[in-house]
């Protein structure tokens, strides 16, 4: 079982700023997407953000010009900047990985509090 490792979650105040960043072994090779989804109080989990190998970037409406995906493809990272965060942005943010299967991190705590 591959585990991606997360972080830069944390509590932050509505407005502010957050960076997560999600590393993938350096032994695994072939990754085609990565992202990031996350799973609100109570709720079911959702896709925020997605990026190919290629660099092609995907988002859900509500993060649109608030959120950037990033990858570094030398370093199997990916990043998400979230910014003008909302109460609504609060969760588990869990990044993935897509190779022969797609891979999970462990899921980081996002509280943004109004």
């Amino acid at each position: 079982q591959v585990h991606l490792v997360e972080s830069g979650g944390g509590l932050v105040q509505a407005g502010g700023s957050l960076r997560l960043s999600c590393a993938a072994p350096a032994t695994m090779s072939s990754i085609r997407a990565m992202g990031w989804f996350r799973q609100p109080p109570g709720k079911l989990r959702e896709l925020v953000a997605g990026i190919s190998s290629g660099g092609s970037a995907s988002y859900r409406d509500s993060v649109k010009g608030r959120f950037a995906i990033s990858r570094d493809n030398a370093r199997n990272t990916v990043y998400l900047e979230m910014n003008s965060l909302k109460p609504e942005d609060t969760g588990v943010y869990y990044c993935y990985a897509d190779s022969a299967r797609r891979h999970w991190g462990q899921g980081t705590q996002v509280t943004v509090s109004s």
